[in-house]
């Protein structure tokens, strides 16, 4: 009987074991992704279409959904006023470290950090986050 509690912890401890080891956030490590970048980003040409399709969606970052509204008409202000960005400084802006996982979940959900889409952003904020 003894032996049959001993078996029964084991086994329900290695299941612990595994189920902890399972539920671990991998750490995402994005080294200033546009640092390099020397074209002069637009905002409506560059980081709004990217905002349109991979943000601003029903349920994600669309008007009356979670903040900041991505919406082309109001993205710049939800970002710049909502303190989502910081110009001139990427790697202290909110935005960069949801994009890189270093704050939450990486954004967008389920896609994983999309290295193109980070070093725009990234150079976007770096050269000043214009409204251009």
């Amino acid at each position: 009987m003894l032996k049959k509690k001993i078996a029964i912890i084991n086994c329900l401890f290695g299941i612990l074991m595994v189920a902890i080891t399972g539920c671990e956030k991998a750490t995402t490590v994005v080294i200033n992704p546009g640092s390099s970048i020397t074209t002069t980003m637009s905002f409506s040409n560059n980081i709004i279409p990217i905002l349109s399709k991979n943000c601003a969606l029903s349920g994600c970052h669309a008007s009356g959904g979670h903040t900041p509204d991505l919406t082309s008409a109001n993205a710049y202000n939800s970002l710049t006023t909502g303190g989502f960005v910081k110009a001139n400084d990427p790697d202290n802006s909110l935005l960069m470290l949801w994009l890189t996982g270093k704050e939450a979940a990486v954004m967008p959900l389920g896609s994983g950090p999309n290295q193109t889409i980070n070093a725009d952003i990234y150079a976007w904020i770096n050269q000043g986050a214009k409204n251009n």
